[in-house]
């Protein structure tokens, strides 16, 4: 009993500000924009007809699924560098969570002084005899924000990835080596299966952070970016200023769904494993 009392400011504030609130939005997303005119599930086809999330959904899906496998395997590759390499390790560290240190609106800056039409990489284009362009306003909008996001968050994911291999004892790969087994092997046999429960958390907080990289697109390209990086945020973002709470309930609802389900799978596969 004494353990739900301290839970239970956190908890009153918990279900005050986020389970209440989000319980009436799935009641006002059966019902009119003005007055409490039921409409069942017409606001949800609505949304699923509406061309501009289909085309946020899959933008944010393809994002999701190319950035997260991308970060979670190079900030590995990069841990079990750093933590071989004992001498420059402290350096290294601080090197790659320096990204994390730098504002948003700075890195946005950079980028633009980069990729803008009259930014450095287009000011080299024009030396070669090529035609500079806005590449911000073109299909490698896309790519840039995946760098942008990886470059971002490295240095994060590999300190985490630091943690789950700094308890393997070191003994292990001792005796498999004298045992004859190569880098490799011990990677295989001994790490991965050693960091596999650390991975599902990793994976947690990189997808968590993919939704913070709105900021980024934001700046960049304002409200409406070109549209292969108009993300889920833009939507719901122009939709807020526009006061269609009818749409913005309806969407929320599905995609929390949406969510929800692939946690409880991730957390259902992770007891499966264990």
């Amino acid at each position: 009993m004494q353990g739900y009392l301290f839970l239970l400011p956190s908890l009153i504030g918990t279900g005050g500000f986020v389970l209440i609130p989000f319980l009436d939005v799935v009641r006002r997303s059966f019902l009119q924009a003005v007055g409490n005119g039921f409409v069942g599930l017409e606001n949800y086809r609505m949304v699923l007809g509406n061309s501009a999330f289909r085309l946020a959904v899959g933008n944010t899906a393809r994002f999701m699924l190319i950035c997260l496998p991308l970060l979670m395997l190079l900030s590995l590759f990069l841990a079990v560098l750093v933590r071989e390499a004992t001498r420059f390790q402290r350096w290294v560290k601080t090197g790659a969570l320096l990204p994390m240190a730098i504002p948003a609106a700075s890195v946005v800056v950079f980028f633009r002084l980069v990729f803008d039409e009259k930014g450095w990489l287009g000011r080299l284009a024009e030396a070669a005899g090529m035609e500079g362009q806005d590449w911000l306003a073109s299909d490698s909008a896309f790519w840039i924000l995946i760098v942008c996001y990886i470059w971002k968050n490295l240095g994060y994911d590999m300190i985490l990835w630091l943690a789950g291999l700094g308890v393997i004892p070191k003994e292990q790969y001792e005796a498999a080596k004298t045992a004859g087994a190569s880098g490799f092997q011990c990677l295989l046999y001994i790490t991965f299966p050693q960091i596999k429960p650390g991975a599902a958390m990793i994976g947690m907080l990189s997808f968590v952070n993919a939704f913070r990289v709105f900021r980024e697109a934001y700046l960049i390209a304002g409200e409406y970016p070109h549209e292969s990086i108009y993300m889920l945020q833009h939507l719901f973002n122009n939709w807020f200023t526009k006061l269609d709470i009818q749409k913005m309930g309806a969407a929320a609802v599905m995609l929390a769904a949406a969510v929800g389900a692939l946690i409880l799978f991730a957390i259902t596969r992770q007891e499966d494993d264990e």
